[in-house]
């Protein structure tokens, strides 16, 4: 049988997963659609962020997606108006805790975006403007460490308010909207 791929939206609050053994009420991306047995994610999102996720039944495939070579973007909405001196640190590498080691992450992209993004409203509100400004910061990175783009953007002092992946590879997230779910053929990196 071939194998199968889809492109999803992943809504915030859900698991990039499919069963979960723990006894709280969680949300799972089985609940989205009828998905294949043997689906996997390529990658994770985690439970608080949104935007593009890769899912396929080919193990191979999706070890070529987590791959160094395969881009993931990701449009980070930031606590403050971030700074030029701030998005050059990101681009740098900055250290974040990964398993209780201090890691330098690679160097990577990182531009401040003058205008927020066209993106759907999130089911859960961020906060308002009472509590001070935000700003909207594109990175771009070819690793995945746990909660990664957030350990980032705190470390040069701009906690992460929300977090959307736009892109991996080639595969942009285009008009979807949350909690959509698209076959396709394969993935085109």
């Amino acid at each position: 049988m071939p194998h199968q791929h889809f492109i999803i939206y992943k809504p915030y609050g859900y698991l990039s997963q499919f069963n979960y053994n723990l006894k709280r009420n969680k949300k799972l991306l089985g609940e989205l659609y009828d998905f294949p047995e043997g689906i996997m994610a390529i990658g994770r999102l985690d439970e608080d962020s949104e935007g593009l996720l890769l899912l396929t039944t080919d193990g191979m495939m999706s070890e070529i997606v987590r791959g160094r070579k395969v881009e993931k973007e990701y449009y980070a909405q930031v606590d403050g108006l971030i700074t030029p001196k701030a998005a050059a640190q990101l681009a740098s590498g900055v250290v974040i805790g990964v398993k209780g080691e201090k890691y330098t992450t690679l160097p990577c992209r990182a531009q401040i975006l003058n205008n927020p993004p066209e993106l759907p409203e999130r089911g859960k509100k961020i906060r308002d403007e009472r509590h001070g400004p935000t700003s909207w910061v594109s990175i771009t990175v070819t690793e995945g460490k746990f909660r990664q783009v957030r350990k980032m953007t705190s470390a040069v002092g701009f906690p992460t308010l929300r977090l959307v992946r736009v892109r991996v590879g080639n595969i942009l997230l285009g008009n979807l909207q949350p909690g959509e779910v698209r076959q396709v053929k394969e993935f085109e990196l």
